[in-house]
């Protein structure tokens, strides 16, 4: 099977500057049931967390994701991979401190990297 291998950092870069809404459409369409099948139970949609987002300032729906990195980071080091992995600390610090230098493509990025890890130990996957 062929690894996964996604571009983290371009996906988040994107989804910056277009204030969450390049995600609002990625999520449902592939991502969702991705993150749900690597972490083993369903999520609240992303939507309804972007949603309950507005009235929060997004500080909601970065707890939402940065509750997934958490999940995702344990799911890694009992897999054995190497890192560094994403986290709640990661994203969260990423989104908030390095704002300005770009840091929520950098924990996007991070993001992906270990979903993609996760996902090719699991399925086997190959670079090729």
């Amino acid at each position: 099977m062929k690894a996964v291998h996604r571009p983290g950092f371009l996906l988040g870069f994107i989804d910056f500057f277009t204030a969450g809404l390049f995600f609002l459409i990625l999520m449902p369409l592939r991502l969702q049931g991705e993150i749900e099948a690597v972490l083993g139970h369903r999520v609240m949609p992303y939507w309804k967390a972007y949603l309950l987002g507005i009235p929060t300032l997004f500080i909601y729906p970065l707890i939402w994701m940065a509750r997934i990195c958490e999940e995702l980071r344990q799911i890694a080091e009992g897999l054995g991979l190497p890192g560094p992995h994403t986290s709640f600390k990661h994203m969260v610090l990423w989104n908030l401190v390095g704002l300005p230098l770009m840091g929520p493509a950098v924990a996007t990025h991070r993001f992906f990297r270990t979903l993609d890890a996760i996902q090719n130990t699991l399925q086997g996957g190959t670079l090729a």
